[in-house]
């Protein structure tokens, strides 16, 4: 079995919006306001041996509602890369909100992998508080709750390697479950932080994002990035809604042109 991948990055949504809205308590910076893009992603693993998809990204009612830009829908964004939704590939979700297990049906058959702590919170009762709520799409957590009945919801804490050369790592600070994936490709080992990392400024300047449920678990997310990167565990990250996070990367033609870049190679 191979242990190196490519690492799709498909961007399928964007919104242009304001620091303040992004920031958890902007306001304290002492730094005037500002737009501020957010970029939506989700991620396939692939070799010749599997196909690995991380997140699947917002539902079109979802995005819908919340005045989202869909710049190409996660199903035609399946279809342009050949990938069956309905044959059993593995499906991690690194965390319960709208934006990143919204297309959950999507694959009827798959194996759903979860940090355990993430499970756990959203089937607690505080995970209908309306700060909480916001975040999440009552439709996607009902389908969470279908793959587990379905026997097809697994789970870990700490990490896990799903496959030779893919770890699921659980973080938490922006849910209690938060994970990253880390990947072995031809270019280097590549960490896909999901919203452990949405934008690079948060590492850079310690800015947590607006939603959080643990502010010391977020903090110590970016330092547990920085730690990973000062031992070399890592050599490439890709924050989850950086506008940036295509770039440097070679770029996909065809349907998905301008939304998709690939990282690594094999064959």
């Amino acid at each position: 079995m191979s242990e190196s991948y490519e690492v799709i990055v498909v961007r399928h949504g964007t919104r242009l919006t304001k620091r303040s809205d992004v920031y958890l308590n902007h306001q304290v910076y002492d730094e005037s306001d500002g737009p501020h893009r957010v970029d939506y992603f989700f991620w396939i693993i692939r070799n010749a041996d599997r196909t690995v998809i991380v997140d699947t990204g917002f539902s079109g009612e979802a995005a819908e509602r919340r005045e989202r830009t869909v710049l190409v829908s996660p199903a035609a964004a399946y279809a342009a890369l050949g990938i069956d939704t309905n044959h059993p590939h593995q499906v991690v979700i690194t965390h319960a909100h709208y934006d990143h297990m919204g297309n959950l049906g999507l694959f009827p058959n798959s194996p759903v992998l979860m940090a355990e702590s993430e499970v756990r919170f959203w089937n607690s009762p505080v995970s209908t508080k309306r700060l909480i709520t916001h975040f999440t799409d009552a439709a996607d957590v009902a389908a969470l709750g279908e793959v587990r009945h379905q026997n097809r919801l697994s789970t870990f804490t700490g990490s896990t390697e799903i496959a030779p050369g893919i770890e699921v790592i659980e973080v938490g600070g922006h849910t209690p479950g938060q994970s990253m994936v880390r990947v072995t490709t031809s270019e280097g080992v590549v960490l896909l932080t999901s919203d452990a990392l949405h934008f690079w400024e948060e590492l850079e300047r310690d800015m947590p994002f607006v939603s959080c449920t643990d502010l010391l678990g977020v903090y110590s997310g970016f330092q547990t990035l920085r730690d990973m990167l000062d031992r070399g565990e890592v050599d490439i990250v890709v924050p989850g809604h950086d506008s940036t996070s295509l770039d440097g990367f070679a770029p996909l033609t065809g349907p998905l042109e301008n939304n998709a870049a690939v990282i690594g190679r094999i064959g």
